[in-house]
């Protein structure tokens, strides 16, 4: 007797996996044969009732003619397996039909197909796990099997005995249904918007909005994405001749990377995301105060290197604040100069960089730091503006979220609690907290200085009429840097004062302009348009 695997629930209880009761259709080849007059009617059964072909159960019977255990079809609906319910041996259309019986089994459905299916994840045979939730809460969704047989007792009178199943808990995730619709409807419009010919507007987009005050994650995704219910469909990506043209190795590899969770699997360069860590961490040393004034003439002489900002003409006297507003890469390694590798190295642990974040999906890919005997004035410079190392995506709004929550590091998680069959909560998740990563005056500072990059510096594309929003723009060069490839993102907030949301959009190698205020931000005021007012 299977057991049911359990749901995976969004924070409102919809559906977001489920099992679905199917049948599979047993021939007792031995029962069958047992008498000539039940071969005919029994396998035109099989033909008029499940679809199957004659000649193929002909000869299946004939290799394995005393079998008492031949699987005929599998997945067959409730309907179709009352349709064969209501024939037996009587029925004056299939009369003597014999050795045909329905076994129960369950079979792993999406009802959103596509949605959230970075998150989710699925299973393959035997109600294993693949990506995602799936994976990751795999042994609390999976059950026990029961068993029902019969035995002979002392008097030589049959017994039946039943062991009943035991069903899989319900995992109840932070993912909100509604958030989530909205992130993938924006990251398929950009895509579509900005699509040439056949390739998409983007190699990848990816977003995550999350809660920076606790750690959970109302909605996760990456565009391309895949049906839940049929992830090995690649038509999607490919022609019907393109598809025809590729080896299996290819396709393995496809769609692995399709698969693959770029959130929180994939290491990038933030660039200028990080320069909030770095401007943080100056603040919270006392090595700045807010009234520091810089001069940007495009370039700055480090080691043997010239190191240029993004303006090559320079933004000339700047204060902070505007410095952050121009997203000045002059001014940022001017700070990080003054900082000292020593301190920005202990800052980077604090924040927790080269550690795993602990959330619960498999396959969080590791940061890449330079060790601190390995970084010199160059190093320090192109880290202070966030280039020359990797982190992923869930690392980087994990540090924002401690650097703007009032300084506590959280635990980013999609689990909030387990419920058995009937309801009843059987384990609710508890997650770590790691307060005075910075001080509340220094948080306090950053969202000040982070909203001014929205409502007057280089995140004006992401202000939104009627709400106080926070953010940095980014645009990273990807390695080799010949190939002139780029990574456009913004991070934003909100409220700006109370941050309560916190949303990262990241477009790997957009087609055509590729500035993180000019394409980035406006997707993040757009899911903030849509998703503040709900929540």
């Amino acid at each position: 007797i299977p057991f049911k695997r359990g749901d995976i629930v969004d924070r409102n209880g919809t559906k977001l996996a489920t099992s679905q009761r199917v049948y599979n259709v047993i021939l007792d080849a031995k029962v069958m044969n047992s008498d000539e007059k039940y071969v005919d009617p029994t396998i035109q059964v099989l033909a008029d009732c499940f679809g199957l072909d004659k000649s193929d159960v002909e000869d299946q019977v004939e290799e394995n003619p005393n079998s008492r255990y031949l699987i005929m079809k599998k997945g067959v609906s409730y309907e179709k397996a009352q349709e064969f319910e209501k024939i037996d041996e009587d029925d004056e259309n299939y009369p003597n039909v014999n050795g045909i019986w329905l076994e129960e089994d369950y079979v792993r459905t999406y009802p959103y197909n596509t949605l959230a299916s970075d998150v989710i994840g699925f299973t393959v045979s035997g109600n294993v796990g693949s990506n995602g939730i799936e994976a990751s809460y795999n042994s609390i969704l999976n059950g026990t099997d029961g068993r029902e047989y019969g035995y002979l007792s002392e008097d030589s009178s049959y017994e039946k005995t039943v062991k009943e199943a035991q069903n899989g808990d319900t995992v109840v995730s932070t993912i909100d249904l509604q958030v989530q619709s909205v992130v993938e409807k924006y990251i398929t419009q950009f895509n579509e918007e900005n699509r040439s010919g056949t390739t998409l507007g983007s190699k990848n987009t990816a977003v995550m909005v999350m809660n920076p005050q606790n750690g959970e994650i109302l909605a996760e995704a990456s565009y391309p994405n895949y049906d839940l219910n049929n992830p090995r469909d690649l038509t999607k990506l490919h022609t019907e001749e393109e598809l025809a043209a590729l080896s299996d190795e290819e396709k393995v590899k496809e769609l692995n990377s399709l698969w693959n969770n770029f959130c929180i699997s994939s290491g990038y360069e933030p660039g200028s995301t990080f320069k909030p860590f770095t401007i943080s961490e100056g603040l919270d040393l006392g090595v700045l105060n807010g009234d520091e004034s810089y001069v940007c003439n495009g370039v700055l002489h480090v080691g043997d290197h010239d190191i240029h900002c993004s303006n090559r003409d320079g933004h000339g006297t700047q204060s902070l604040k505007v410095a952050l507003e121009n997203s000045c890469n002059v001014a940022l390694m001017q700070i990080g100069s003054a900082i000292g590798k020593e301190q920005f190295v202990r800052y980077q642990q604090l924040f927790g960089f080269g550690q795993s974040t602990g959330i619960d999906l498999p396959g969080e890919a590791a940061t890449i730091m330079h060790k601190e005997e390995n970084i010199g004035q160059v190093e320090l410079a192109t880290m202070s503006f966030g280039q020359s190392f990797q982190i992923t995506p869930i690392q980087l709004a994990t540090t924002v979220s401690s650097i703007i929550n009032g300084g506590n590091r959280v635990t980013p998680h999609f689990g909030v609690e387990t419920k058995n069959a009937e309801g009843e909560v059987t384990h609710t998740f508890v997650y770590g907290q790691k307060e005075h990563i910075v001080s509340e005056e220094t948080s306090t500072t950053m969202r000040y200085l982070l909203e001014k990059v929205v409502s007057e510096g280089s995140g004006k594309n992401a202000a939104l009429e009627g709400f106080s929003i926070g953010g940095k723009t980014a645009t990273s060069q990807t390695l080799p840097r010949s190939e002139k490839r780029y990574i456009s993102s913004f991070l934003g907030f909100a409220p700006a004062d109370d941050p309560q949301v916190l949303a990262l959009i990241i477009i790997n190698n957009p087609q055509g302009v590729y500035y993180g205020g000019t394409i980035a931000a406006p997707v993040c005021r757009d899911l903030f348009s849509n998703i503040l007012p709900y929540l």
